[in-house]
């Protein structure tokens, strides 16, 4: 079920529904919509997402997850608490515009995506390739998921290497667009992307660990 169907609650329903799911969507203005593709097959729910009765109307007591993609920061959160702790639906998930709000509600247990500060990753690793993008945060906030840049000096190292002197893991890897699970053997090559899940408050250590080159060994 998606609440908001502006551009990406319309992106959404159309992944889901071309993936086999059935999907609901909820929006105040009948309008919105339009923004459907033609061929969708989902239920089309106008109301308020955080009230009750839309939310049955919708289905809520048969869906399997939620996502609140308003354009309000209030009304995502307050329809997410809605959803979880009224109706019980563990898959939730609220976009947040304002990104302190965000690391609020996550360590409370609502999963967040916060769309400022995502962008301004996202546009950082273009101005700054050297360092690392958040990816992921378990809702305790202090497990961290990051794809990380890597200095080439590391190239042609197996990833042990890399993990022995960061104390963090090599979670995956993106190698010529395929992800790739690393084994005890394997090697980092020229062009991978590298995925690396560590404690939140190490970050900033691993970053400086692996944005240079390793040290050089007798």
């Amino acid at each position: 079920m998606i609440m908001g169907c502006g551009r990406v609650g319309a992106t959404l329903a159309k992944s889901l529904e071309d993936n086999g799911h059935s999907v609901s969507v909820i929006d105040q203005n009948p309008e919105a919509f339009r923004r459907l593709d033609s061929e969708f097959g989902g239920n089309k729910v106008t109301g308020l997402g955080f009230d009750r009765d839309t939310l049955k109307q919708a289905g809520i007591e048969e869906a399997f997850a939620f996502a609140a993609v308003s354009d309000g920061d209030n009304s995502n959160i307050l329809a997410a608490r809605v959803v979880r702790e009224t109706f019980g639906i563990e898959n939730v998930v609220a976009r947040i515009y304002d990104p302190h709000r965000a690391e609020i509600y996550q360590r409370l247990g609502i999963p967040t995506v916060a769309t400022v500060r995502w962008t301004a990753h996202q546009v950082l690793r273009r101005l700054l390739p050297m360092g690392a993008t958040d990816e992921f945060r378990d809702s305790s906030g202090q497990i961290q998921l990051a794809q990380v840049d890597v200095h080439e000096g590391w190239v042609g190292r197996p990833l042990r290497v890399l993990e022995d002197a960061t104390g963090a893991r090599i979670a995956y890897l993106t190698r010529y667009g395929d992800g790739l699970l690393p084994t005890s053997t394997t090697v980092l090559q020229e062009n991978d992307t590298v995925h690396v899940l560590m404690r939140a408050d190490t970050s900033a250590l691993v970053e400086r660990i692996l944005t240079s080159a390793p040290a050089v060994t007798e």
